[in-house]
Formats: C-alpha cells, sequence, structure tokens
C-alpha cells in the first residue's frame, strides 16, 4: 500500500519498535495529524481473552472528560411521557413507532447513538437487523436502555462513548480530536484504559492487555507501553 507524504513524514519521527509512554505516544499522533481535517485519535487495545466465549466478554461504556470533539446525534425511543424531558436533555430525534418506520422505509440513519427506555425494547427489537451490524442496538450495559432516557441522552452527548470487542478482540476507540493536544487526549485515554482494566472478566487467564496502538484518522500506528495500567 503506498502511503502519502504527510504519512511517510510522520512515520519517520515513529520508531515501530519502541512502547512509548502514553503521554509521548499522544503528543506523536496529535502532532503527526497533518491532515486538512481535525483527525481523531482512537485507540487499538489488543486483549488476552477470547470473545467467542460469553464469560469473556467485555463491553461497556465510559464518559470521556473531555468529550470526543464530535457532534453527537441522539435517538429516543420512549412513551409520549418522556419525550419533553428527552429533548429538554438535548435529544435530536424523539419518538417511537413513526421512527421505527421512517428507518425501515426510508433507510434513514442520521444519528450516531440510540438511547430506549425498556418499555420499547419490543419496538426497537424490530430494527436490530439495521441496528445491530452498525453497533447501533440499545443495549443495557451501554447505558443505552435505561428508564432515564434524559440522563442517557446527557452523557451521550458529554462524550460518552461504548467499548466492546471486536471478533479479532481489539477494542477500537475514538479519544478525542488532534486539535485537543496531548494533555487532554491522555485524560480521555486513562479514563477509557481504566475502565477496560476494571472490566476484566473473571475469566481472563494470562495477559490481559496484550498490546495499545494509538494513531490519528491517516496517521500511523504508534505502539503504547501498558505497564502503568496493569497486565
Amino acid at each position: 500500500m503506498k502511503h502519502g507524504k504527510k504519512y511517510v513524514d510522520s512515520a519517520k519521527v515513529v520508531d515501530k519498535a519502541k512502547l512509548y509512554d502514553a503521554p509521548e505516544a499522544l503528543d506523536l499522533a496529535a502532532k503527526g495529524a497533518k491532515a486538512k481535517f481535525d483527525e481523531t485519535i482512537e485507540a487499538h487495545i489488543r486483549l488476552g481473552v477470547d470473545s467467542r466465549h460469553a464469560d469473556q466478554q467485555v463491553r461497556g461504556a465510559v464518559v470521556l472528560p473531555n468529550g470526543t470533539g464530535k457532534n453527537v446525534k441522539v435517538c429516543v425511543f420512549c412513551k409520549e411521557d418522556k419525550y419533553d424531558a428527552a429533548k429538554e436533555a438535548g435529544a435530536d430525534y424523539v419518538g417511537g413507532m413513526d421512527l421505527v418506520d421512517k428507518i425501515t422505509k426510508e433507510n434513514w440513519m442520521d444519528f450516531d447513538v440510540v438511547v430506549a427506555s425498556p418499555d420499547m425494547m419490543g419496538v426497537v427489537g424490530r430494527l436490530g437487523k439495521i441496528l445491530g451490524p452498525r453497533g447501533l442496538m440499545p443495549n443495557p450495559k451501554a447505558g443505552t436502555v435505561t428508564p432515564d432516557v434524559a440522563k442517557a441522552v446527557t452523557e451521550a452527548k458529554a462524550g460518552k462513548i461504548e467499548y466492546r470487542l471486536d471478533k479479532t478482540n481489539i477494542i477500537h476507540c475514538p479519544i478525542g480530536k488532534a486539535s485537543f493536544g496531548a494533555e487532554k487526549l491522555e485524560q480521555n485515554f486513562n479514563t477509557l484504559m481504566e475502565a477496560i482494566v476494571k472490566a476484566k472478566p473473571a475469566a481472563a487467564k494470562g495477559q490481559y492487555l496484550k498490546s495499545v496502538v494509538l494513531a490519528s484518522t491517516m496517521g500511523v500506528g504508534i505502539k503504547v507501553n501498558t505497564a502503568k495500567y496493569g497486565n
């Protein structure tokens, strides 16, 4: 794969064999983000678990102290008595069966997070084949199935992100924008790492944090020393 000049320039300052401490890695990732847009800095965390086993799943959600830098659009499914509270909390779309119809008939997907009250999951369940593959299906573990839809909206807007294993036992998460600078990115990164370490399944054996790589959207991967987070 041929890389552009900006990528090649960034790659020159990164030692691929070295494990960087988080502050230095984040500084390199932020400074190496030279695209014309504000690149997202992402963490790719490989865990020593087997996601095929139910007792080794790692999934949850955490509010990043400095947000993600993204304007998050939230779609809420709830009964009418909660419409006003959801809207006041900042929900972009609120409804019930009308939203289900819009999504299924018009292929409408103008949102980033879906929140649902438990009494609406029977309705939202019909969207499983559409929302599921996109990682948008509401889930109690992520706090997106809750009686308090207003709180869930507030958290989503504040920078709550969901983390979950993919099929290769890696968690991919945005931790902010390059423009945040290393200090704010480090606060977000530490918050995410603490949550993932806390979520370690009892059934996980051996080394838990296999590897952590930080990279901007268009940038080179930078390996992180995970010793301070435990193993």
